[in-house]
């Protein structure tokens, strides 16, 4: 049963020792998601999936333990995922993970036993709600910590240059998240998010499979587009 989620955006700049001389740029939006991951934290979940998007190196399941590194960001920084657990095992986290396990790292998370999960961008909404319904049907409490950006084309110096269908599509995204509007979510188009570099599309849309029988309300923390790219804090409860 999902009892709680939150949803973060999953740039390496997030984290200060990537982002350097810029790292204050960001300072709100990690605020927000610190309240955000307290939200999950209230609801005293017995597990913790983190769903981030990834390439094909960094796709599956990843244990408690699992180890990430910001090296290829140029910074001799590793995280892990979660406390104790096999630190050696599996492969190494995707970006988007490593990012989460260093934002539950700087929240002191101790509250419930973590796995991550890295999806791929081809997979089908259908899919992505079939993979959210499994999580739920686990037994126990579980939350969800749901990485990805929205749009990367919100301006002329965004990584995917100016794109006017942008601005419109992260606002749909941000109004339905901060709703929890599941129906909204799950018609998110795919090749739309695919086009606009929206790495969260397939995260989201797990994320409202998950929470179909979860009567979860949402609460929208951040809502930004630094650097031409849409970031988003939300909070499910």
């Amino acid at each position: 049963m999902l009892v709680a989620a939150a949803v973060c955006p999953c740039p390496p700049l997030l984290v200060p020792a990537v982002a350097a001389g810029a790292a204050a740029e960001l300072d709100v939006a990690r605020a927000a998601c610190a309240d955000a991951l307290g939200v999950l934290a209230a609801a005293r979940p017995e597990r913790l999936v983190v769903v981030g998007p990834a390439g094909p190196d960094g796709r599956g399941a990843h244990p408690q333990g699992a180890r990430g590194s910001f090296r290829g960001f140029g910074v001799d920084l590793d995280v892990r995922l979660g406390p104790g657990g096999d630190a050696g095992a599996g492969r190494a986290l995707p970006p988007s993970l490593a990012v989460a396990a260093w934002l539950l790292e700087r929240a002191g998370w101790a509250d419930a036993p973590i796995e991550g999960l890295g999806v791929g961008e081809p997979l089908a909404p259908e899919r992505c709600i079939e993979v959210g319904r499994d999580i739920a049907a686990r037994a126990g409490r579980t939350a969800l910590l749901v990485m990805g950006d929205a749009s990367a084309c919100r301006t002329l110096k965004a990584p995917g240059y100016l794109d006017e269908r942008a601005a419109p599509f992260d606002a749909e995204v941000a109004r339905a998240l901060g709703a929890a509007d599941l129906a909204a979510l799950a018609a998110l188009d795919a090749e739309l998010a695919r086009e606009l570099k929206a790495s969260g599309r397939v995260p989201w849309q797990i994320l409202a499979g998950a929470a179909e029988d979860a009567n979860l309300t949402g609460a929208l923390l951040y809502d930004d587009a630094p650097y031409g790219v849409g970031y988003l804090v939300v909070a499910w409860s």
